[in-house]
């Protein structure tokens, strides 16, 4: 399942970029613009991460922080155009995790974003991911087709625990280099290809059906054969 993020922002220019980004990355994206609605989804969203603009109609970022902190510990990305130290200060006090000075660079906004939700994940408890008749335990870090059990390497594990996180969703190239080895895409590299021929040989080896699809051009999904 995609991580949900919350976007609280009342620039609507800005909103539509961040929100782009986003859901290009495969997140699932929730919107507000101004602190009253953001305080609202926060609330009843259950978001796993927040961007939160400092300078809100209604509600200003840094009392939401104030007001969730106690009870919430939602990772949250403040954004803003105050840029002193004690600027700085002050939003982290408030409970933001980290902070982002406008205008930004899409791609250090999804950086920071990807450092908070890696955070979150090392202290998330172990769970047993589940689709079709595979399960990925987070705690062991082992697969298991039916009655089989797969033992994956550390790069293996990162990829499929990847898919059954979002499954059904087409993911490009790009966003898996980037997901999983965090470097930029390398047009020439093969590697991804040769992690899933290793993924499906071992997901596949008592032939059950591919559950790893190749969508030709774009990238590749998680998703029962047709």
């Amino acid at each position: 399942m995609a991580e949900k993020i919350l976007i609280v922002e009342d620039d609507a220019a800005i909103l539509k970029v961040i929100q782009r980004g986003l859901e290009n990355e495969g997140y699932e994206v929730i919107t507000a613009q101004d602190g009253h609605e953001g305080l609202d989804k926060i609330q009843r969203q259950s978001p796993d991460l927040i961007i939160l603009d400092w300078m809100l109609p209604g509600i200003d970022g840094l009392e939401i922080c104030y007001r969730i902190r106690p009870l919430n510990k939602t990772p949250i990305l403040m954004l803003t155009a105050r840029d002193t130290v004690d600027d700085r200060v002050q939003g982290l006090d408030a409970g933001a995790d980290d902070y982002l000075v406008k205008p930004f660079v899409l791609d250090e906004l999804l950086a920071r974003v990807r450092a908070l939700l890696r955070r979150t994940e090392s202290t998330r408890a172990p769970e047993v991911l589940q689709f079709a008749d595979l399960a990925l335990d987070t705690g062991t870090r082992r697969a298991r087709r039916g009655d089989r059990i797969i033992e994956l390497t550390a790069k293996e594990y990162d990829l499929l625990e990847w898919f059954m996180r979002h499954p059904r969703q087409v993911m490009t190239r790009e966003v898996l280099f980037d997901r999983i080895w965090g470097y930029d895409f390398q047009g020439l590299s093969n590697v991804l290809e040769v992690y899933i021929r290793y993924l499906r040989q071992k997901l596949e080896a008592n032939g059950e059906p591919r559950l790893i699809h190749t969508v030709r051009g774009v990238g590749y999904v998680l998703r029962e054969d047709d």
